[in-house]
């Protein structure tokens, strides 16, 4: 006997992707096998390693205990091939992960790259302590961690640095005769 197959939709990185999946498939499956999507990894498959991470409507989410057919019914899913901007620039996160050698064998770093994407975006101004909390969830066999909060800390600086530089274009931009904008 042959399980009922469901036709899907998926929001994942801005696109728009269809599945025809078995009720019981998990996101994380349906992102790698469906889509093609690899970068998110799966580790435990019980939602303890993080490894799997992905922003469902932009909050963290162990896609490992996400049934793909629930995840339909979401607006967003980001995946870690969905931080860096369309140009290519990578997402500050990926360049403080360089920037502090925050990775070793990169089995558990997209799960990383999505947790702290989403962290600092709702504590743009975190402590030592507070990095190290917000990756606490995330296990990491290689690299001791130091170098992951440390990345945590520079995300959150180049992040706003970008904002401030967006802000300081913003101020600068012409007027129009007269002082006004």
């Amino acid at each position: 006997m042959t399980e009922e197959q469901h036709d899907i939709r998926l929001r994942v990185n801005g696109i728009q992707h269809t599945a025809r999946v078995p009720a019981r498939r998990l996101l994380s499956d349906c992102l790698r096998h469906d889509l093609g999507l690899t970068g998110t990894h799966v580790g435990c498959e019980h939602g303890v390693c993080g490894a799997c991470t992905v922003l469902l409507d932009g909050q963290p989410v162990r896609s490992c205990l996400v049934l793909a057919v629930s995840a339909a019914q979401h607006d967003d899913i980001t995946t870690v091939e969905g931080l860096a901007a369309p140009d290519g620039t990578p997402h500050p996160v990926q360049q403080a992960f360089g920037e502090c050698h925050a990775l070793q064998c990169g089995f558990c770093t997209p799960g990383f790259l999505t947790l702290i994407a989403a962290y600092v975006r709702d504590h743009p101004d975190p402590g030592e302590d507070d990095a190290r909390e917000a990756v606490t969830g995330n296990l990491c066999r290689c690299t001791g961690y130091q170098n992951i909060v440390n990345a945590v800390l520079r995300t959150a600086e180049i992040t706003r640095e970008q904002d401030g530089a967006a802000s300081d274009t913003t101020a600068a931009a012409p007027r129009a005769e007269g002082g006004r904008p």
